[in-house]
C-alpha cells in the first residue's frame, strides 16, 4: 500500500489524476486546490463545470482549513452516520473555484478507508472525488466495470482493491449556515 501511496502522491503532486478506490465506489481524483487538475477531470467526465464534484478529506484540521463555519450539526451527523456521508456545506475557502457549487457550497466526506486516509495525510490537501464513469453513464461497482476510456484518461490507476465490489454511493446531505438539513440522496 505504501508504494501505491508514494506512486498516486507524485502524480497528484505534478498535476495529474488518479483512479482510486474509496470508501464507496472507485473514484477519479486530483488535488482540490489544483484548478487545472480539477478541470481535466471535468474534461475526462464530459462533465459540465457547473455540475460540482467533492472532496475527501481526513480529520478535523482539514475541514476547518475549508470551512471557517462548520454546523455543530455536521460533526453529529458524522459521528451518528453507519456508512460514509458526504455533506454539503457552504462557503469553502482554499480549494480550486472550478470545484464550488454556483451557490457556494462543496461537498465533503470525512474517510477512514486507509489507502485515502493515508494518501490525504501524505497530500496533506483534501482529495477530488468524483465516480469513475463518463457523466451520464451508470456508477461503475467494480474496477472491472470502469470504462476504458476513463482507466486511459488518468495519469495512474492505483493497483489495490480491484477485485472488490463497491458499496453503495454515499449518503448526501445539505446543511445551510442558518442550520437547515436537506436529504439529497439517502
Amino acid at each position: 500500500m505504501n508504494e501505491e501511496i508514494h506512486n498516486a502522491y507524485e502524480v497528484i503532486k505534478e498535476g495529474g489524476i488518479i483512479l482510486y478506490p474509496t470508501d464507496t465506489v472507485w473514484g477519479i481524483g486530483c488535488d482540490a486546490t489544483n484548478p487545472e487538475a480539477v478541470a481535466k477531470i471535468y474534461k475526462l467526465k464530459q462533465r459540465a463545470e457547473t455540475q460540482s464534484m467533492i472532496v475527501l478529506m481526513n480529520g478535523e484540521k482539514m475541514m476547518y482549513n475549508v470551512f471557517k463555519d462548520i454546523p455543530e450539526v455536521a460533526w453529529q451527523i458524522m459521528d451518528v452516520s453507519e456508512r460514509p456521508t458526504t455533506l454539503i456545506l457552504d462557503e469553502p475557502r482554499n480549494v480550486a473555484q472550478n470545484i464550488i457549487a454556483a451557490d457556494n457550497s462543496l461537498g465533503v466526506r470525512l474517510v477512514k478507508e486507509p489507502f485515502c486516509f493515508k494518501l490525504l495525510e501524505r497530500m496533506k490537501k483534501p482529495l477530488v472525488s468524483t465516480s469513475a464513469n463518463i457523466s451520464g453513464q451508470p456508477t461503475p461497482i467494480a474496477f472491472k466495470d470502469i470504462n476504458p476510456a476513463i482507466i486511459n484518461g488518468v495519469d495512474y490507476v492505483v493497483k489495490l482493491n480491484q477485485d472488490k465490489i463497491a458499496g453503495k454511493p454515499s449518503t448526501i446531505i445539505k446543511l445551510t449556515k442558518d442550520s437547515q438539513v436537506k436529504v439529497i440522496r439517502k
